[in-house]
């Protein structure tokens, strides 16, 4: 079976082919970060405008590289929710009318479940049941993973995500947005001794995580060492660095809980602050003390990709689960509310 991926959930237009029998075919991704820059982060409308221009050509460029037409693609699949509504109306629109033009099924999928099993789409993947942490600019969730719709959620952010924090952080000290990336830019050059900043809500049992006192500690201490308004370019890099620091220890405290808790010895990190080698470094050290394994997609994948939901509604497809012809855009969805894959 030969699926067609969208991914229209926020600021990257992602489109893949993936066959059932030999994988990845082709992508491409078109991102929007230059866009939204001067904004320091994303404009919703801004956002879904870009993708009725850029999904079409998107589409014709994948067949292109897969050296396929149109009338050979055999299901579709596109990213339902969450994410920005406007955004994802467009990839349900573009799924959906494809999917009638061509009388094939189409599948709406979860954009976190995409994530999730990103890894999947490697050489080594990991085998069920493993214990994942979702962690990106909307969502850091620890989730117990049984099989494919089998999920328990173990723990998430009671307030900004991980990657939500990576932004604000980044635009405290006047870095462009994205600020995940040029804040672990800026850490390389930083001393993390300077600094202590808190791990929030690890002096307390659960697997729960909290980034909005962190957030402040941040803009405490910008205020604290900045002259007359400014901070020197030394002192934003101590800061960088021991905010990522403050991060990176809070997930692998978390992840590390999360595998005794559940005896698990398989340790799945996805989303886009996955791609950050400070915390892969760091829960790579983790499970090997606890004789565990952890598995990452490469980075092209941790980000927003068409190859994810290509993935993932393949699995889906494949087991006879596709929706009817409704455009389906749904902002707010739990990932634990998904129908198992037997």
């Amino acid at each position: 079976m030969i699926v067609l991926g969208i991914e229209t959930s926020c600021d990257e237009t992602g489109i893949a082919l993936f066959d059932s029998e030999q994988g990845l075919l082709s992508d491409a991704l078109y991102s929007q970060i230059e866009i939204h820059a001067d904004y320091g982060g994303v404009v919703p409308e801004l956002a879904s405008r870009d993708h009725i221009r850029k999904i079409l050509p998107l589409i014709d460029e994948v067949l292109e590289g897969a050296g396929l037409k149109k009338t050979e693609i055999n299901a579709i699949a596109y990213t339902a929710g969450p994410g920005l509504v406007g955004a994802l109306m467009v990839g349900a629109a573009v799924a959906q009318s494809l999917g009638l033009v061509l009388n094939v099924p189409v599948i709406g999928v979860h954009h976190m479940e995409g994530h999730l099993l990103a890894p999947m789409l490697e050489e080594s993947p990991p085998e069920f049941p493993f214990v994942a942490l979702l962690v990106s600019g909307g969502h850091t969730q620890l989730v117990k993973v049984d099989g494919i719709g089998r999920y328990e959620l173990l723990g998430e952010s009671l307030d900004d995500a991980a990657g939500e924090a990576f932004d604000k952080a980044a635009k405290m000290l006047g870095l462009d947005y994205p600020g995940g990336p040029r804040i672990a830019k800026l850490a390389e050059l930083g001393d993390t001794s300077r600094f202590h900043f808190p791990r929030p809500m690890t002096d307390r049992p659960g697997l729960d995580f909290s980034f909005s006192g962190l957030k402040t500690f941040t803009l405490n201490t910008t205020h604290k060492h900045a002259v007359d308004g400014v901070i020197d370019e030394q002192t934003k890099a101590d800061i960088a660095a021991a905010f990522q620091l403050a991060v990176v220890d809070t997930l692998s405290l978390k992840c590390r809980r999360a595998l005794r808790q559940t005896g698990m010895k398989r340790l799945v990190i996805a989303g886009g602050v996955s791609a950050n080698e400070s915390l892969r470094t760091a829960l790579e050290l983790m499970v090997e003390k606890e004789r565990a394994e952890v598995f990452y997609a490469r980075p092209e994948f941790c980000t927003d990709n068409g190859a994810m939901i290509a993935f993932a509604g393949c699995q889906r497809l494949v087991a006879g689960q596709y929706d009817d012809s409704a455009l389906k855009a749904t902002p707010r969805w739990p990932l634990d509310s998904l129908p198992a894959v037997n």
